[in-house]
């Protein structure tokens, strides 16, 4: 017997017991097991298996350790760690409730044979580089003097049921798309109810549909997810199987009136959770509220799933790369709309056409940089720019225009470089239509509609951008466009406040700072209206009001907004 095991007459804590009933055929018993802490400590332990429930592995900051496959990942990478170092992590992870000292780490790890602190120190550090820690930082792996080690980083442990017999799995799987796939999973009705299955499986085929909008994502069909429906599985089976890198599984709960939702985003490579969430609504139009759940579902995870792929790109070797890793890097450049990051943006885009020249989203791209360049007056030659932006927003449309990002972006760099406000429009009101949970497209529709001098409705759409993705980190554009908006209403204060909360998020964007000068001038606060100005110029030196004018189509429809400029003193 294991030293710390459960005898007949030890009395187990609750928490600690788990019900296995799936293999013992016994209708009359229920059998409890339970494995004491000083039992999970021992080198030799690895979770349970058998049909049972076992602890697949531990997850802290980026790193998944799987001690059933002696395995350290990080994100989708395996970290090479020798077998010594390997143990030595495994006993300190397990006893990380404790301080372990040095004699245990060597009776664990050494089987008690003489160590030299020094050999022991060398491993040490080598365990922390391994995960990113250091002597000196100590960040995960915390040395106490006189009294031993322990592991201080925030631990989750993944459990999950053993999954199907090998011999079921197919010989061959599916290859993982080079851009970003997902199967969502039917969720687990909860409520106890099998009526209430259908209401589960909307969900389900309702999220997979939104998801499917997104036409940079490759999401398995609902029939394909379907198959795993009622079974206990393993995730990282799951996305091999159907060739994935992430899934999505949930479960709902509906009692007194109410449903609850929660759902977890998991890395299928590494079962590292990227996203989990609960959403609680009352039942009141049972379509209405799958439509509302959707949507808070889809944008949440959106962001997230964008996120985990750039994040993805980093890791990669130079050689490796592909066309939408180039273009997720050039998105990443893009976005604070800085001199340096649009010149790199435009670098790394135009790699990935050269890899892919039909990306229509990478042309659509390098459009937006080069209308950047021409609104923010970095371009050295505006006409060039100009001429570029256009010339790439039309290879994008004959490339896909059937795609409602690369339709909102065109309709973006027409409305500002051409002003044909009817095409503009056209444009714009498709690409929300094809996808009307993407941030990116109701974000452009309200800049067509606030050029197009239609200021109501360019709030509305910038609003329901928002409402897409709360904590999008581009979400500083759409408030600066409510603030321009709001100026033409002469609704001044509350064109401060969205011009403040933009700043929030993005100082450098000056944007923001013209929105305030303008704002505060009109409101006759003289004072704050001359230090947004003088903004203005830190960030623009060569801005003037003519200039302005002449670079875009944005002043067509922005009296109120020249007006508080000359009030605010900038040069004509």
């Amino acid at each position: 017997m294991v030293s710390g095991a459960v005898t007949a007459g030890t009395r187990v804590p609750r928490e600690r017991r788990v019900c296995l009933t799936g293999s013992l055929h016994f209708p009359h018993l229920q059998l409890i097991l339970a494995i004491s802490s000083q039992a999970k400590a021992l080198p030799g332990y690895r979770g349970l298996s058998s049909k049972g429930i076992r602890i697949l592995h531990y997850l802290f900051e980026d790193y998944a350790f799987d001690p059933d496959r002696r395995e350290l990942h990080r994100g989708a990478d395996v970290v090479s760690i020798a077998p010594q170092v390997f143990d030595l992590l495994d006993y300190l992870i397990r006893n990380r409730e404790r301080v372990v000292s040095k004699d245990d780490l060597i009776n664990a790890v050494w089987n008690g044979r003489s160590v030299s602190d020094a050999a022991l120190t060398t491993r040490l550090n080598v365990a922390r580089s391994a995960i990113g820690d250091s002597g000196g930082e100590q960040r995960l792996i915390k040395t106490l003097p006189r009294k031993g080690f322990r592991f201080v980083g925030q631990v989750r442990e993944a459990r999950e049921v053993a999954g199907p017999n090998p011999g079921d799995a197919p010989e061959s799987a599916p290859a993982v798309p080079d851009k970003p796939s997902i199967a969502v999973l039917p969720f687990a009705n909860m409520s106890g109810d099998p009526e209430q299955e259908y209401f589960a499986d909307g969900m389900v085929e309702e999220i997979t549909t939104a998801l499917s909008r997104f036409k940079w994502l490759f999401v398995i069909a609902r029939n394909s997810s379907f198959t795993f429906k009622g079974k206990a599985v393993d995730i990282r089976e799951v996305g091999r199987r159907l060739g994935v890198r992430y899934v999505l599984e949930g479960a709902v709960r509906k009692a007194s009136g109410k449903v609850r939702i929660t759902g977890q985003l998991i890395e299928a490579a590494t079962g590292a959770h990227i996203w989990a969430d609960r959403f609680e609504r009352d039942m009141t139009d049972i379509f209405a509220l799958q439509d509302d759940v959707t949507l808070a579902v889809v944008s949440a995870i959106q962001p997230k799933l964008f996120q985990a792929e750039i994040a993805l790109t980093t890791r990669r070797r130079p050689e490796d790369l592909t066309a939408y890793d180039f273009y997720l890097r050039a998105i990443q450049q893009a976005g604070p709309s800085t001199r340096e990051g649009l010149a790199e943006a435009l670098r790394l885009v135009q790699r990935a056409l050269e890899l892919d020249p039909g990306f229509a989203g990478a042309a659509a791209l390098a459009g937006a940089c080069h209308m950047e360049n021409v609104l923010r007056g970095y371009a050295i030659d505006p006409q060039f720019d100009r001429k570029e932006a256009v010339r790439l927003m039309r290879l994008a449309l004959s490339l896909d225009d059937g795609d409602p990002d690369t339709l909102a972006t065109a309709a973006s760099i027409s409305a500002f470089l051409v002003g044909d406000c009817e095409t503009e429009i056209e444009m714009s009101d498709r690409g929300v239509t094809l996808n009307p949970n993407s941030y990116h497209a109701w974000n452009c529709r309200g800049w067509v509609y606030k050029i197009a001098g239609q200021p109501e409705e360019a709030i509305r759409s910038f609003e329901r951008a928002m409402r897409m993705s709360p904590v999008d980190p581009q979400q500083f554009t759409a408030l600066t466009g409510m603030g321009f908006a709001f100026i033409e209403l002469r609704r001044f204060d509350e064109a401060i406040i969205a011009g403040k909360k933009a700043l929030r998020h993005n100082p450098w964007y000056p944007g923001p700072y013209r929105c305030l000068a303008s704002a505060f001038a009109h409101l006759g606060r003289d004072a704050e209206a001359r230090e947004a100005a003088a903004r203005v110029l830190k960030i623009d030196p060569a801005f003037t009001i003519s200039a302005w004018i002449a670079r875009s189509q944005l002043s067509k429809n922005a009296k109120l907004m020249i007006e508080g400029f000359r009030k605010a003193g900038l040069t004509e």
